[in-house]
């Protein structure tokens, strides 16, 4: 649901007859005001009719619905980046211009957030029915030494090959990359096998078709929750 804006030229002159900046028409031949109970009267009409125009401006900044998941809107900066796609072509952000786009830091290893998190993300593109088609889900690496392309190719067209695409790069790329997002990471020991695990964050960026940051959803966040703010967001890009 959406408030309409209005301006003050739009408004009609036959509904709102009494602004700030015109004077309430009296006939004075006939008027038994008093003075007082003139100057008064046209107070009253200016005050009533600069709530009026307040309110119709007021309602261009507000929705009639509060967001689900936190809006970051202003708070984190557009989608940018240069990285290596699944398929070893580069990328960058202006790849994925047009669509809304769910970045996801994580690894190929990963025993159970990352898994349980693509799952979720399915369960999320299934009740979008047609507008997931207006969806990309970008799988961003924190462990580039072993999540090869192929490996991201594999491991991402377990889930949905459609929709999903898994990003690798350089240290230094995936570092400036979480660096830009707050996304904390950090390998763990290795075990005697010279396995070892990775320690990160596990939100999901929301970002609309213009690449702005829109929105973060956390494992708390429901699959209901998430398809109703990106159908908001599909809506208002569409």
């Amino acid at each position: 649901m959406r408030i309409a804006c209005l301006s003050i030229e739009s408004l009609n002159p036959a509904l709102f007859p009494i602004f700030p900046t015109q004077r309430p028409q009296i006939d004075r031949s006939r008027s038994r005001l008093r003075p007082f109970a003139r100057r008064l009267a046209r107070r009253l009409s200016a005050t009533l009719g600069a709530l009026v125009v307040f309110g119709a401006l007021t309602a261009c900044t507000q929705r009639a619905e509060p967001w689900q998941l936190t809006n970051v809107t202003g708070h984190l900066p557009d989608l940018d980046f240069t990285l290596t796609a699944d398929d070893g072509r580069p990328v960058n952000a202006a790849s994925f211009k047009g669509r809304t786009s769910l970045v996801y830091f994580g690894y190929t290893h990963c025993p159970d957030v990352c898994p349980e998190t693509m799952a979720r993300l399915m369960q999320v593109l299934g009740k979008l029915g047609p507008d997931a088609q207006k969806v990309r889900i970008l799988f961003i690496t924190v462990d580039p030494a072993r999540d090869t392309p192929q490996a991201l190719h594999d491991y991402v067209g377990a889930f949905d090959a459609q929709h999903a695409e898994g990003l690798t790069g350089t240290d230094w790329q995936i570092e400036s990359l979480a660096k830009r997002y707050r996304v904390a990471y950090q390998m763990e020991k290795r075990d005697p096998n010279g396995d070892y695990e990775v320690t990160h964050s596990s939100a999901v960026y929301v970002f609309d078709s213009e690449g702005r940051a829109r929105l973060l959803a956390t494992d708390h966040d429901t699959p209901d929750a998430i398809a109703q703010d990106l159908r908001r967001i599909i809506d208002d890009h569409s």
